[in-house]
Formats: structure tokens, sequence, C-alpha cells
């Protein structure tokens, strides 16, 4: 991410007015972790400019977003942020609540994103329920696209769906997700969107209702990958990625 913004060439007022904003966001991030008077120290900025700033009082100018944004991404990047709250219990398993729950964080996910992307043909997001919805969302938003949920249950009103049953890793359990059959079209091009990959069941299950659409797969998109595993579930076209904001190894 800071790659990209390093990059990017901030010329338009729309382009400034991003970068501003999502400045405010990631300094908002910072304030959970740091005291305004060490936020102060790091960034050489007076405790009552920051204040300002998280509070949306005032914008930084695009100079100041771009040096405060280099500064802040060192401290509370997307992925530094994602492996803080990663904890593991004695069973190996993490609570993800304060992870998907968190707007700040899912902001920066959905710019992360849109700047992974960009460029790239992207008309629809595909998630699965439940816990990819509020990312997945996000992310939609951001690319100004429309989103669709896979679900685990038909739903009475829709005519018909496309359907794909898959076995779980290791449980025996059949698992079949749902979407109406007319939310995606052959002209479509789809990026899945997921909060987690652990096994890649889910997410080959998704591919796949892609691909009973006859639309294209643009790429997969989450935020954590647990292990490497899953890798050989998902088979992608050439060209189509697979970006993982940050990949943990597996508690045994």
């Amino acid at each position: 991410m800071l790659v990209y913004i390093g990059m990017m060439d901030m010329s338009t007022h729309a382009e400034d007015l991003k970068l501003r904003l999502m400045t405010i966001e990631l300094l908002r991030t910072a304030k959970k972790e740091y005291t305004y008077r060490e936020l102060s120290a790091k960034t050489n900025l007076p405790v009552t400019v920051l204040s300002r700033y998280a509070k949306g009082h005032v914008l930084p100018n695009a100079s100041r977003a771009r040096e405060l944004w280099k500064i802040l991404t060192q401290l509370v990047g997307l992925k530094a942020e994602l492996r803080r709250r990663i904890k593991f219990n004695e069973d190996g398993y993490f609570n993800n609540t304060w992870i998907i729950g968190d707007h700040n964080i899912l902001q920066q996910a959905a710019h992360y994103a849109l700047a992974t992307f960009a460029g790239m043909r992207v008309t629809k997001v595909l998630t699965a329920a439940v816990d990819g919805i509020p990312l997945a969302t996000l992310v939609a938003n951001a690319l100004g696209v429309d989103l669709i949920i896979a679900k685990r249950n038909k739903e009475v009103g829709v005519p018909a769906f496309l359907e794909e049953t898959y076995v779980l890793r290791d449980s025996g359990v059949t698992m079949t997700l749902y979407v109406p059959k007319d939310a995606c079209k052959r002209r479509d091009s789809v990026l899945i969107v997921d909060d987690m990959i652990k096994t890649g069941e889910t997410q080959a299950a998704l591919i796949n209702l892609v691909k009973k659409a006859k639309a294209e797969v643009s790429g997969v998109y989450s935020l954590i990958a647990v292990g490497d595993d899953w890798q050989t579930k998902i088979k992608l076209p050439k060209g189509s990625p697979v970006e993982v904001v940050t990949n943990i190894s597996p508690k045994r």
C-alpha cells in the first residue's frame, strides 16, 4: 500500500482528497495504540493539530498527508494492525470479531483492495455469508460495483439459483452455497473477497460459482490466510491475482 501511494500521481483534486481522507482514517487507527503525545513525538506535529485531524475538524493538505501517511504506515499499517489483533487461544483458534467489526480496519482494507486492483476490470464483488460481508461491502463500495453474497440457504422469491457443494476439510461435512442465477452475467469480471482463507474450500467454491455463470474471476482478496495449504485449492487463470494482506502460521 505504501509503495502504491508513493507511486501515485496525485495530480487531481479527487486523488488528493482521497489520500487526505485515507490518512485521517489511519491516524484514528494509530490513536487506538498510541497517545497524542507519543504520536506528536513520532510525527513532529503538535498534539492540537493531530487531535483536530483525528476528530475530523480539519484535513491535512496533500503534502502533509503524504508525509503523515508514510510515518503512520510504519506504526499501524494494515498488516501490522492485523497481526497485533490475532491472538490464538489454547485450542489454536483466534477471534476475528475485533477485525471484521472494526470500521477503520475495514476502511483501510477497502483502500488496500482499491490500490491492489486498480486498473483491473472488476464489475462485481462476490463473498460468502457471513463473516466476509462487512469487508466485501466496503470493497464493493470502494470499487463502485455491486456485491453478490453466496448464502447457505435458498431464499423464497428467487426463481433460480446457481449452487456449489463442497466438503469441509477433515470434517466430512458438506456445504452448499447459493447465488441468484441472474446475479452474475457472462460479461462480468468478479473479485472474490473474504476476511480469511483457511483451507481454500470456500474460495474454490466461489470460483466455481463464477465459472458456472460463465463469467471471469478477476482475483481473490483476503485479509488473512492461515498457512499455505489453501494455495493448492484455489485455481485461477493467469493474470488473476490472489492478494492476501497477512499470512499467519497455523497454531499447532
